[in-house]
């Protein structure tokens, strides 16, 4: 049985960092990856990192965020630096083995101006 257990949401002020952590379990994933959703807008693509390294940002978060994994843990990462108001959402990891893609109950990330 497939679990994704996500950490680490909270509010923090702009300019201020966050990690989220979604640890893994019940399957090997050859994709992980965070999306967001803010109130009244479509949930969209934030991260992503293949299971070789290669890894995809939106152009709204390069340069801020950053994804990692620890394959050992079966665990992804979003580092989150310089947040802004318009951050602000809720975060669900996302990870894809062979057969299909899981979702994570999801995770509030509110930041204040």
């Amino acid at each position: 049985q497939v679990q994704l257990v996500e950490s680490g949401g909270g509010l923090v002020q702009a300019g201020g960092s966050l990690r989220l952590s979604c640890a893994a379990s019940g399957s090997i994933f050859s994709i992980m990856g965070w999306y967001r959703q803010a109130p009244g807008k479509q949930r969209e693509l934030v991260a992503r990192i293949i299971s070789g390294g290669r890894t995809n940002y939106a152009d709204s978060v390069k340069g801020r965020f950053t994804i990692s994994r620890d394959n050992a843990k079966n665990t992804v990462y979003l580092q989150m630096n310089s947040l802004k108001p318009e951050d602000t959402a809720v975060y669900y990891c996302n990870c894809v083995n062979s057969y299909r893609e899981y979702w994570g109950q999801g995770t509030q990330v509110t930041v204040s101006s």
